[in-house]
């Protein structure tokens, strides 16, 4: 009888430690979401930044702000209300840039709303719905500094940027003359901007200006977002800025950008905007959602 114990307990040891294997697998590795099928479940994934003001944000109150946010509920309710499914409760998790395309494979967030530019590395491992903007390479200054663009910057300008970026050394290499400093956040420099250790800063246009409505808001400070152009008026850099989604989900891909044409069209992208950024910068046309030809013109 003992015998039969021992080998039962031995059972029912093995059936729950696989049953965990089985359950955790399911919820980390097993592979990328389903978008749509999440969004009737009722639940969905959404990832973004944490720490980008006016574009994707935790709040002290833990509330989740921004552009990108806006945009992602967006994208979530029109489907939801497209096929009368109830409102999905969203859920937010961090994606720092490096992580992204990992974050979507294994299934940790059903898709990313991050300042996520599509490029051809990024398209071989995820796919992408947009562009939903397009923003250009930029410096972020005091409105009272004179800058109005790179022909304004005087040798010995200290500029500031992320360690390694690429618009740091693009300046760098256009203006050998400036002391390039190099940061490890964008919120780092656009702190050492307003305290005066650096004259400007650069990046992305509409980071800047998530920065630059900030300090208007908390401060009343006001800056200048400089967008970057060539001598034939033409940009330095174009960043087409995308949703980020499992590879291969071509109906997921074909809601989302659906959803992006109705909020471009409704006039809802425009009133997104002006909420984030107010009038620090000016986004443009309605990009061609869907249409990712220009990856390989680059």
């Amino acid at each position: 009888m003992s015998t039969f114990k021992s080998a039962l307990k031995r059972l029912t040891a093995a059936v729950v430690a696989t049953a965990s294997v089985v359950a955790l697998t399911a919820c980390g590795s097993g592979g990328a979401r389903d978008l749509l099928a999440d969004i009737e479940s009722g639940h969905v994934v959404m990832g973004t930044k944490f720490d980008q003001p006016n574009l994707g944000e935790r709040t002290p109150d833990k509330q989740f702000a921004g552009l990108d946010t806006d945009v992602s509920r967006y994208v979530v309710e029109y489907i939801a209300k497209k096929h009368g499914w109830a409102t999905p409760e969203i859920e937010w998790r961090e994606t720092p840039s490096a992580q992204r395309e990992t974050l979507i494979n294994n299934g940790e967030v059903n898709m990313i709303t991050a300042t996520y530019s599509i490029n051809k590395g990024r398209l071989k491992a995820v796919d992408f719905a947009g562009p939903y903007l397009v923003t250009h390479q930029a410096l972020l200054v005091r409105e009272d500094s004179g800058i109005k663009g790179l022909n304004d910057i005087a040798p010995g300008t200290r500029l500031c940027s992320v360690s390694g970026s690429t618009p740091a050394q693009k300046v760098k290499s256009a203006l050998p003359e400036v002391q390039l400093q190099e940061f490890d956040t964008y919120a780092a420099c656009a702190e050492g901007l307003k305290q005066g250790v650096v004259d400007a800063t650069t990046t992305d246009a509409t980071i800047l200006a998530g920065f630059a409505q900030r300090y208007q808001e908390r401060f009343n400070e006001k800056y200048s977002v400089i967008q970057l152009k060539k001598d034939d008026g033409s940009f330095w850099t174009n960043e087409n800025y995308g949703i980020g989604l499992p590879k291969g989900d071509d109906k997921a891909k074909a809601e989302v950008n659906e959803a992006l044409n109705e909020m471009h069209d409704s006039g809802e992208f425009q009133k997104i905007v002006a909420k984030n950024l107010g009038d620090n910068v000016d986004l443009g046309e309605k990009p061609k959602i869907g249409d990712l030809s220009f990856v390989d013109k680059k």
